[in-house]
């Protein structure tokens, strides 16, 4: 980046996005993926045909949705100890809204709330690994 003096590079395929910004002397790496519910739905959906003997879903809670992991790391809810929270729980937020990092090799990625919505409950601590497709926060979408 800094031989082509590019200070931004994005590229975004198939329910996968990566963009890293350069500045302020340090690279800043931001990549986000679908939620996995919306890539495994139709595949579960197609491999269990619906019977009278087969249970209905449990319904969620209307308007209730949950922001998803979209990598395995290390979750952390703030930049660093002595900062504040990237998002508490009551707290508006809109699809660009950075919401916590995680760290995966090394790198700290930041992920955004991919949704706008009011946050409802933070569903990790501090410093857990967690899983792809992992809940993180429960959010009230308008």
């Amino acid at each position: 980046m800094k031989k082509s003096d590019l200070s931004e590079f994005a590229v975004e395929e198939e329910g996968f996005k990566l963009q890293i910004k350069r500045g302020s002397g340090q690279p800043q790496i931001i990549t986000t993926a679908a939620p996995a519910a919306t890539i495994l739905q139709p595949a579960v959906a197609a491999q269990a045909p619906a019977t009278e003997s087969t249970p209905e879903p449990v319904a969620e809670e209307k308007g209730i949705n949950y922001i998803t992991s979209p990598m395995v790391g290390t979750f952390y809810r703030s930049p660093s100890p002595e900062t504040p929270s990237f998002v508490e729980v009551n707290q508006a937020v809109q699809e660009t809204s950075v919401i916590c990092i995680i760290e995966a090799m090394k790198i700290m990625n930041e992920i955004q709330a991919e949704k706008t919505g009011t946050i409802l409950e933070a569903l990790v601590e501090n410093g857990q690994a967690v899983e792809f497709g992992q809940r993180l926060f429960k959010i009230k979408t308008s």
